[in-house]
């Protein structure tokens, strides 16, 4: 059975260039976001953690795309 898993690294990537596509800076999404810093966009950008749903949905729409032209999957066997 194939089980997708997110790819953490490369989906961080894909949110750097799909928000440098739409022409929006780090400084952009924290403020449409209303974060006090721009961590949390620097760690989705790092791979080092995910948007929540609710702002992955947020995410997808500031930047034109479908919630899964952001997220990158392998595939793994179980």
């Amino acid at each position: 059975m194939n089980i997708p898993t997110i790819n953490l690294a490369r989906t961080g990537t894909n949110i750097v260039m799909l928000r440098k596509a739409a022409g929006l800076t780090v400084h952009d999404l924290q403020m449409a976001f209303g974060f006090n810093s721009p961590q949390a966009i620097y760690k989705w950008q790092n791979g080092t953690a995910l948007p929540t749903v609710d702002n992955l949905i947020a995410l997808a729409a500031l930047l034109h795309v479908r919630i899964d032209d952001i997220l990158i999957t392998d595939h793994s066997v179980a």
